[in-house]
């Protein structure tokens, strides 16, 4: 496969790449505090529309599933529109969502609005990860993405805080209001300083792979969604699985097929980025799945408080996001290596402690514990996506963020349905055998995420015993992985044939001297 590059990308000087990356940082803690703000003003939402909780959580769920439609989508876009256009473009599909949000008279106007929003969000996040990767150089992308990370990670954490004080003292609607006035900034802002960073390709649209891209991606996370709420042999269970799986598979061989693909899997072939993306999914499934366990532990089983429950989960989620930054500066400093050994000893140790807690312990006890998991997961969480993406050439920076993101938030569906499934499946299965078999089933719950956390640090001895390269940009090196075989025999021919002709040039040069 061969992509002519039509546009190369602008050059920008320091000042307004740190302007660009500031920018970044507005736009996505608005639209990352959308996507949890929404939990805490449901009540008020279903009371105002009239609609049970069943009709009300679609404006979650709806919501991540059309960024799960777009993020493959995504790819195509950053690779074949202007960087500025399509920027303005997402911001602008953001705050139309938003507005629709904030004036609607009903749940349907609503839900048309979340979903716009959801298009929005999920080019925002992808173009985002692109653009940094692009213009900062490989030395100072693990500090820039920590950062990158802490407003991804910390606004999703103070925004149901927020959304509650916006609920109870103003209106619903003023979460969107607020939305509107820092993304109308990031829109204004990006007009003055945006340029066109990215490369531009000659792509040709395939319909065809986008129908399958939206069954396979939005119809595994439909039905992993709905795993808690109908049987698992139903059709909005098992039938939609089914239907996301072969598409999943069709997707793929027609990407293998296509000249020039719509999303290129064979980024996949790089170790690193696979590494990273396995890695990645694991850290999802631990982040997601005990997001929902502890709740369940600390309230049902513990008969606390759903304050109480909140104040055991939230060291532990500052902790995630505050680490980002310096595990930035770990990574551009020392390498992926002592973060995925240190970060892979802590998380095993942490979930084996939570496998052995007992129904008579303390809840912060349990709080500590989780304080130190989710240390170590942000520890190695921001840096894997910069150390993915190492040896991905400029050109293909698109594909594999288009890849990491959608197969990360599938993890992060299976992570939630999952271990809830394992935990409720264990309790019953065990039922009067044991005096606590809801604890025992939280207690299975961590005992199999230790032994996922196993792949993690053997991860990192696989990394610390292999030779390590050097970490630089290997655009130009790596374009020939994927692009470029033909182009570099016919320069080694090339070579040989010029090195030919020159050794044959001295020895016509001898023969003459010694006939003179």
């Amino acid at each position: 496969m061969t992509n002519n590059i039509i546009y190369e990308g602008e050059k920008i000087s320091d000042k307004r790449r740190t302007l660009i990356l500031i920018n970044f940082i507005i736009s996505c803690i608005a639209s990352s505090m959308l996507t949890t703000a929404l939990t805490t003003a449901l009540p008020p939402i279903m009371n105002d529309f009239k609609i049970d909780f069943n009709t009300g959580q679609w404006l979650t769920s709806g919501f991540s599933l059309f960024i799960a439609i777009i993020t493959p989508l995504s790819a195509y876009l950053i690779s074949s529109v202007k960087t500025k256009k399509l920027y303005y473009l997402a911001l602008s599909f953001f705050i139309i969502g938003l507005t629709i949000c904030a004036l609607s008279p009903n749940f349907w106007i609503m839900m048309i609005g979340r979903i716009i929003q959801g298009c929005g969000n999920g080019l925002i996040t992808a173009m985002s990860q692109v653009i940094i990767l692009t213009i900062y150089p490989p030395e100072k992308r693990g500090t820039v993405m920590g950062w990158y990370g802490l407003s991804v990670g910390f606004s999703p954490i103070i925004a149901p805080t927020l959304a509650g004080i916006l609920v109870d003292y103003i209106s619903w609607r003023m979460i969107f209001v607020v939305s509107i006035v820092i993304m109308g900034f990031s829109l204004i802002s990006a007009l003055f300083i945006f340029k066109n960073v990215l490369p531009i390709i000659k792509k040709s649209f395939d319909i065809a792979s986008l129908f399958l891209s939206a069954l396979a991606f939005g119809g595994i996370t439909f039905a992993i969604s709905n795993m808690g709420k109908y049987k698992f042999v139903s059709h909005q269970v098992l039938t939609v699985l089914v239907i996301g799986i072969i598409s999943t598979v069709l997707f793929v061989m027609r990407q293998l097929h296509l000249k020039t693909p719509f999303l290129d899997i064979r980024v996949l072939k790089d170790p690193m980025l696979s590494i990273s993306i396995i890695s990645i999914v694991l850290i999802q499934l631990f982040l997601l799945g005990s997001t929902i366990i502890f709740p369940i532990y600390v309230q049902q089983l513990k008969g606390k408080s759903a304050t109480i429950s909140g104040l055991v989960i939230l060291p532990g989620s500052l902790l995630l996001a505050l680490i980002s930054p310096i595990a930035g500066k770990i990574y551009d400093k020392y390498g992926i290596k002592f973060l995925f050994l240190i970060s892979s000893v802590i998380i095993i140790a942490s979930n084996l402690s939570l496998f052995f807690i007992t129904i008579n312990k303390s809840v912060w006890i349990v709080a500590i514990i989780q304080s130190f998991r989710c240390l170590a997961l942000g520890l190695i969480f921001t840096p894997l996506i910069t150390w993915g993406m190492t040896n991905i050439p400029k050109t293909k920076t698109s594909d594999a963020t288009a890849l990491l993101n959608s197969i990360r938030n599938l993890g992060g569906a299976i992570g939630s349905a999952l271990f809830v499934s394992i935990m409720t499946g264990v309790a019953n299965t065990i039922g009067k055998t044991k005096e606590n078999p809801e604890m025992f089933g939280f207690n299975f719950v961590f005992l199999i995420m230790a032994i996922l956390s196993v792949i993690l640090l053997f991860f990192g001895i696989y990394e610390c015993i292999k030779k390590q390269p050097k970490k630089e940009n290997n655009d130009s090196n790596n374009n020939n992985i994927y692009d470029n075989n033909n182009i570099d025999n016919n320069l080694i021919n090339e070579n040989n044939r010029k090195a030919l002709k020159s050794k044959s040039t001295q020895i016509d040069i001898i023969e003459l001297k010694n006939e003179i």
